[in-house]
């Protein structure tokens, strides 16, 4: 799945791919089961073949605040842990049983020297991904929980049937008793 999805996105000779085979491992975690906690540093950065990952952070008062979702073809990281082989803020924790292909930072910077088009891939990938979590904080900071349920709905529609309501009114930074409420209110509009 993961040389079909950056195939997809450059071409690539046989010769690249067969790096590309080898530098990424297969990783793959149970339902519950973490990638990494909040301390440990972020090894790899993962691609998703099969299952679904959370990215998120515990505060002070135990509550969980969800920062991203990876399903099928996304990818899911610590980038300043990752990159700077720090103690990660965040825990990543698989939500179903997930299939991985992961790479470390070292490996990783072995296929932007050897394979110039994908050092171009990953660059349009992380700036995607910051426009994603710019539109995401906006939200966050200025539109109402049931917009940003709306939008998620609309960004996410794959994710509103296949995740517990507790992890979505996470994602939202709402409690699953407002987000059970709102959604009704929603139902009967």
């Amino acid at each position: 799945m993961l040389l079909n999805y950056l195939s997809s996105l450059t071409p690539l000779t046989e010769k690249e791919t067969a790096l590309i085979d080898s530098l990424f491992v297969e990783r793959t975690f149970r339902k519950r089961e973490t990638l990494w906690q909040e301390g440990d540093p972020c090894k790899y950065f993962y691609f998703v073949e099969e299952g679904c990952l959370k990215l998120y952070k515990v505060d002070d008062k135990g509550g969980e605040h969800i920062f991203q979702f990876a399903t099928e073809n996304h990818w899911l990281t610590d980038m300043r842990s990752f990159q700077e082989k720090t103690p990660s803020l965040l825990t990543a924790e698989a939500l179903e049983e997930t299939s991985t292909r992961a790479i470390t930072l070292e490996n990783l910077n072995r296929l932007y020297e050897e394979i110039p088009a994908l050092n171009l891939v990953f660059r349009k990938l992380s700036e995607r991904n910051q426009q994603v979590l710019q539109d995401r904080i906006l939200e966050l900071l200025s539109g109402s929980a049931q917009e940003c349920y709306v939008s998620f709905s609309k960004h996410y529609p794959q994710l509103i049937h296949r995740l517990p309501q507790t992890q979505i009114a996470a994602f939202l930074g709402i409690t699953p008793e407002f987000f059970s409420k709102m959604k009704a209110q929603l139902l009967r509009q």
